[in-house]
C-alpha cells in the first residue's frame, strides 16, 4: 500500500494509491487530517481497511503532489555515509554519524520543481533513501530500531554547495527554499522484506549520476536512530534521510550542477521514483 499527501481542489490532503487511483483518507480515518496524523495515531492498518473497502476516485492527474509529510517535526539528515562520496569529498569516516537538519519550509514535492536560488547557481543533486518514523522513542536500541518505522520514501536532498561551505556548518547550503523534494509516496516498511537489498540511483536528464546498495550505508539505519534518539525523542512523522552516494556534481570534473530545465530522478528499487525539473527562483 503506497500512501501520499496531495492537493485536490486547492485543499491539502492524504490518502492512498491503488492502480493510479487514489482513496482520500482526509478526515475519513480516525479524525486525522493529515498523513502524520494517521501515523501519529497508529491507524496504519485502519487505513487499509477503509481503503480496501472504498475504492478511490480521484486520478493522479488531478491532483498536485505534496511533500510526503508536509509538517515533520524534525528531518534529521546525514552526511558522509557512503564510503565513495567520503573518498570523493576527500573525508574521513567519522567515530560518529554526521548529522545535520532541515527545515520543513525547505521542501517541495514529486514533479514540483526544485528551485535554483537567486543567491547562488551551485545545485547539486543528492539522491537518499527517506525513513519515516511510526512509534517515537528515546534511548532506543538498534536491536529494536526497526519496529520504530513506519514507511520509506525517496528524497532528493539538492544542497547549495558554495552555502554549505560557507563554515564547517552544512545548514545554510541544506535549507534553501524548495530544494529537499520528498516523495512520491510512501511504501509500507512491512512491505519492504530487506531494505539492505534496495538500490538508489540518481538520474539527471536521464543520465546515470549516482548507484548504490543501500547495504553499503557506513553507518546503518538502526544505528542512525539509535543514536539520535540518545539526544532526542522521535516522534510519529519525523523522517530521517540515510545519506548519499558518490557521484555528487560538485566533485566531477568538470563540476556539474543542475540548471533550469533539467530533469533529476531518485530511483529507490521497490519504493518508486521521485522526479522533478528545475527551475529559477522568482521574486
Amino acid at each position: 500500500m503506497k500512501f501520499i499527501s496531495f492537493l485536490h481542489n486547492n485543499e491539502a490532503k492524504f490518502g492512498v494509491i491503488n492502480n493510479k487511483i487514489i482513496t482520500d483518507l482526509t478526515g475519513k480515518v480516525s479524525g486525522a487530517s493529515t498523513l502524520k496524523d494517521l501515523i501519529a495515531n497508529q491507524s496504519i492498518k485502519e487505513a487499509i481497511n477503509f481503503a480496501n473497502k472504498n475504492p478511490g476516485k480521484i486520478s493522479l492527474e488531478q491532483i498536485e503532489y505534496l511533500p510526503l509529510i508536509p509538517n515533520p517535526g524534525k528531518i534529521i539528515c546525514v552526511g558522509l555515509n557512503y564510503s565513495e562520496h567520503v573518498k570523493e569529498t576527500n573525508r574521513t569516516v567519522e567515530e560518529n554519524p554526521v548529522v545535520f537538519h532541515r527545515f520543513p519550509e525547505s521542501q517541495t514535492a514529486h514533479k514540483q520543481h526544485i528551485q535554483r536560488p537567486i543567491a547562488s547557481h551551485s545545485l547539486d543533486y543528492e539522491g537518499e533513501m527517506a525513513v519515516i518514523m511510526g512509534e517515537g522513542g528515546k534511548h532506543i536500541k538498534p536491536e529494536e530500531a526497526l519496529k520504530h518505522i513506519v514507511g520509506y520514501s525517496c528524497y532528493n536532498e539538492s544542497t547549495i554547495r558554495d552555502w554549505q561551505r560557507h563554515t564547517r556548518q552544512f545548514g545554510m547550503g541544506k535549507n534553501f527554499e524548495k530544494t529537499g523534494s520528498f516523495g512520491p509516496h510512501m511504501v509500507l516498511a512491512e512491505d519492504i522484506k530487506d531494505y539492505k537489498q534496495l538500490t538508489l540511483e540518481t538520474r539527471l536528464n536521464g543520465e546515470v549520476m549516482q548507484n548504490a546498495k543501500l547495504s553499503q550505508l557506513i553507518f546503518d539505519i538502526p544505528i542512525l536512530i539509535s543514536y539520535v534518539s540518545k539526544a532526542m525523542a522521535w516522534r510519529a512523522g519525523d523522517v530521517l534521510v540515510t545519506g548519499t552516494p558518490g557521484g555528487v556534481g560538485f566533485k566531477r570534473n568538470p563540476p556539474i550542477f543542475m540548471k533550469p530545465g533539467d530533469n533529476v530522478e531518485v530511483d529507490i528499487t521497490d519504493i518508486g521514483v521521485l522526479s522533478n525539473t528545475i527551475k529559477d527562483e522568482i521574486i
